[in-house]
């Protein structure tokens, strides 16, 4: 009797027994993958359905993937907070800081420890949140200067202010010509500036993290026929928070910033609304 009263009583210890940090990351990365091959099998459900039309399952995509990272974000968060002083804590905030919005990225990086808020990684996230939040939605545009290509001893510089701010409304694509994503939206700007360019609304595309040769050769090549800014590099990007392109935003007429990265059909949706369209 004694011998089992013993080893329910080591079963007991072994079961409150704190994870090591090995242990506890490999349960958090066990959680992710779960919920990415959830995402995947859905993925692969909805290919497989006959019945939906394209646009149907590019709707249920969408959705999938918004409830998958929905999902990551939660664990992601429960993660950090518990593991708030350590490794663990760093590496949930790194799996998700993208996908969350400026206050809720701030709201994660107050809960960490004051050491490891001076982590490397973490500070530079913090001064990229400070740029997002002084360029967020309903905030007034922030100009920058760079000197234009090509021929830039008779263009000079340019600013973004010589387009927004101006009385119209004006869409500005910050994108590279390496960036897939960044060519894939061009056809939606285009169809966006030909409806709708005229007294009350303009385009503007920024070639950034780019060499300057290429974003002009690749503007050609898929009809860019709108403003251009080229060579800005890493000046607007510093500026705006941008982590990722293509990042389009729509300025108002005053040059308040109306929208941030617009995709796809929302851009169209976003820009009719404005004019009353």
């Amino acid at each position: 009797m004694n011998k089992i009263i013993l080893a329910a009583a080591a079963v007991l210890v072994a079961a409150c027994a704190p994870k090591t940090l090995e242990e506890k990351t490999q349960e958090y990365q066990n959680k992710c993958d779960a919920i990415i091959e959830t995402m995947q099998n859905d993925f692969d459900t909805v290919a497989a359905d006959s019945t939906l039309t394209d646009a149907q399952k590019t709707e249920r995509y969408s959705q999938i993937e918004d409830k998958a990272c929905e999902d990551i974000v939660k664990v992601s968060s429960k993660t950090l907070s518990r593991n708030a002083d350590n490794a663990l804590g760093i590496e949930a905030l790194k799996s998700v800081y993208y996908l969350v919005s400026p206050e809720q990225l701030n709201d994660l990086i107050a809960k960490l420890s004051d050491e490891n808020k001076q982590d490397e990684f973490v500070q530079k996230l913090l001064k990229n949140l400070d740029a997002k939040m002084a360029t967020a939605e309903g905030k007034m545009f922030t100009d920058f200067e760079i000197v234009q290509y090509p021929d830039a001893e008779d263009k000079g510089t340019v600013k973004l202010s010589d387009y927004v701010g101006k009385g119209k409304y004006i869409l500005v694509d910050f994108w590279a010509s390496w960036c897939g994503p960044c060519k894939k939206e061009i056809p939606n700007i285009k169809r966006v500036y030909e409806k709708y360019a005229g007294e009350n609304f303009d385009v503007l595309s920024v070639a950034v993290w780019d060499d300057p040769q290429a974003s002009v050769d690749t503007a050609a090549a898929y009809g860019v026929n709108w403003a251009e800014i080229v060579n800005a590099q890493k000046i607007p990007s510093d500026l705006y928070g941008i982590e990722g392109i293509p990042h389009i935003i729509l300025f108002g007429p005053d040059g308040t910033i109306l929208k941030r990265d617009l995709r796809g059909s929302s851009i169209e949706k976003e820009v009719a609304a404005c004019l009353g369209r």
